[in-house]
């Protein structure tokens, strides 16, 4: 399965400036971080994107999530669209198990809200 997206993807920032995915990022060792950054680059180059890389997730507010496998570990970054030109990426997390945990999709859901407020008083 294939979606037919290209995007620029970008990194949501907390009002201080602070990255929650640049952070999460930090935490993976340099190997997986370069397989994170090819699935990125993926994303932003192909008009076609493979669904193994970049799938919508139901039952959510309009969040996509960037698939990363590097060995035995599973990496999601999870984000949202602005107006079809960006993927703000706002979320990422070391998958443990079958389904995205709600928990997660929380927070992704949360910030994409805090995002769109912010914007809209610039």
């Amino acid at each position: 399965m294939l979606t037919a997206i290209m995007q620029r993807i970008l990194f949501y920032r907390f009002e201080n400036g602070k990255c929650p995915v640049e952070d999460y990022l930090e935490s993976l060792t340099n190997k997986q971080v370069e397989k994170v950054f090819f699935v990125l680059d993926v994303i932003e180059q192909l008009e076609i994107i493979p669904k193994k890389f970049f799938k919508k997730l139901k039952s959510t507010d309009e969040i996509w999530e960037v698939r990363v496998q590097h060995g035995n570990n599973i990496f999601r970054l999870l984000g949202f669209f602005d107006d079809n030109d960006f993927v703000i990426l706002n979320h990422g997390f070391t998958k443990k198990s079958q389904k995205t945990p709600k928990k997660e999709i929380k927070i992704a859901e949360q910030r994409k809200k805090d995002y769109f407020h912010r914007r809209s008083i610039i």
